[in-house]
């Protein structure tokens, strides 16, 4: 851990290494936020079902969040730079994967393997900035953090709709992911130059049985909610759901056994114990719950529902997202000087630009992409407010040797919720889309965001009165 430290001494390197882990977070949400808009293009041409668009998008958060704890782990035992580059080299070739697939079940499953490639490259992200800027430094390294997150809903947004309008040399949707392979190629060069390496940890080795424990689990507990509509609910459906609370309750008690006997929990045991953490974990949860899903919703109702063409659709967003940008730069100035209370005003505030959105929708009966965009600025700022200050209020209460596992846990339950947001929100949109309207769909999708926030919320007030 020496080279860490000296790292940290060098002012001027360890800005450098943040600008290369942070640009692998930027290609990261761009393919998030990319994918989005070409859903409805990749359902046309792969003749996908709902429950296959929703698949695209949740398996891929699935697999993440299901690895993502590993990724943290690993990168704690082998050190973050070669778990990183090896992260980023295995997401650049998955995404050329996922441009050449032939059919929805193809693309899935290549999804799939481009989520399990994320899990390694992004915890090594955050386990960074925890590791070099535990000094004054550490709320401008993640304001930077937050601001990237922000660019990348922009540009992830304004690029899918260029790439799929302009259909360069007949690629179409394919372009949205063949655009990772360059990026990922320029990350790797830059990486292998510049960030340290931290040598393996003697003696230490990866949790086999609890990673594939967890992967179980998780995947029984949300894999079920993506095509529970297709299967009509059947008891099996509700039967695998149970199996994997099942699953995940007995892979805590296998890593305590795994702590007693001496061994590496693929997850820090102490941090179970640490309330603050705990419920800033639940927070989490219940605000990404809501937050990717409406991105999903809202591009379909724009491109299905008001019959807006993908690249208007992509630009809707991009106010928002530089709005996004701007509440992150603000967020950290706020969050020194009121704590976790600017993280529930985010979240009041993303509740009112929601409230507008659906007053607009209700009294226009066909808004132009402007007036979205307009309102929707609204609802940017306030996710702007809370996205980068929430990530470093839950991490701040964990210790140096387990950033990388603390990390991997945040992760883990930023993807769990879109995952199972994705898949609950979503299945709620289609069967109401197809029963009703898309309008009425989109009211429903919001009122389950505006519950969903609003027990974040709950859980980020108890964090405040405990802190206080």
């Amino acid at each position: 851990m020496h080279q860490i430290a000296s790292t940290r001494a060098d002012s001027s390197r360890r800005w450098w290494v943040l600008a290369i882990v942070v640009a692998a977070q930027f290609m990261f949400g761009v393919d998030a936020f990319i994918v989005n808009v070409a859903i409805p293009t990749i359902a046309a041409e792969l003749q996908a079902t709902p429950a296959q668009i929703e698949a695209v998008i949740a398996i891929y958060l699935i697999a993440y969040a299901t690895l993502v704890v590993t990724g943290g782990r690993l990168g704690d035992i082998y050190g973050t730079k070669s778990v990183f580059i090896a992260g980023v080299a295995g997401f650049s070739v998955t995404s050329l994967w996922c441009g050449l697939a032939q059919s929805g079940p193809e693309l899935i499953v290549a999804r799939l393997a481009q989520g399990a490639t994320a899990a390694l490259m992004v915890p090594q992200v955050l386990a960074t900035l925890h590791l070099l800027f535990s000094d004054a430094a550490r709320a401008r390294a993640f304001g930077i953090y937050g601001i990237v997150l922000g660019l990348a809903g922009a540009a992830g947004f304004m690029l899918g709709g260029v790439l799929v309008t302009l259909d360069l040399a007949g690629l179409g949707w394919r372009a949205v992911f063949f655009v990772n392979v360059p990026c990922g190629v320029i990350i790797i060069a830059a990486a292998l130059r510049i960030m340290p390496m931290v040598p393996r940890r003697a003696g230490t080795r990866l949790d086999v049985p609890g990673a594939i424990v967890l992967f179980a689990g998780l995947l029984c507990l949300i894999g079920p909610l993506l095509f529970g509509h297709d299967l009509n609910w059947s008891g099996e459906v509700w039967l695998v759901m149970a199996a994997g609370v099942a699953i995940i309750a007995g892979f805590v008690r296998l890593e305590r056994i795994v702590a007693r006997r001496g061994g590496m929990p693929l997850i820090d045991l102490t941090l179970l114990s640490d309330a603050a953490f705990m419920r800033g974990l639940a927070a989490v949860f219940f605000y990404f719950f809501a937050n990717l899903s409406f991105y999903l919703v809202m591009t379909i109702f724009m491109q299905r529902g008001l019959q807006i063409p993908p690249l208007q659709a992509g630009l809707v967003f991009v106010p928002l997202a530089l709005t996004f940008v701007v509440a992150s730069r603000h967020s950290g100035v706020r969050a020194r000087h009121r704590g976790t209370l600017v993280l529930i005003e985010g979240c009041a505030l993303q509740i009112v630009g929601l409230a507008a959105l659906v007053t607009m929708i209700e009294v226009v009966a066909a808004p132009t992409p402007l007036l979205l965009a307009l309102v929707l600025m609204i609802f940017g700022y306030g996710q702007g407010l809370v996205m980068a200050p929430l990530s470093s209020a839950v991490l701040s209460s964990v210790k140096p040797a387990s950033a990388g596992a603390g990390s991997g846990m945040y992760g883990t339950t930023t993807q769990i919720g879109n995952a199972a947001g994705v898949a609950a929100i979503g299945a709620v949109f289609f069967a109401i889309e197809s029963a009703m309207s898309a309008r009425v769909a989109l009211y429903a999708a919001c009122a389950l965001f505006v519950l969903s926030v609003t027990i974040s919320a709950v859980f980020l007030s108890w964090m405040r009165r405990a802190s206080a």
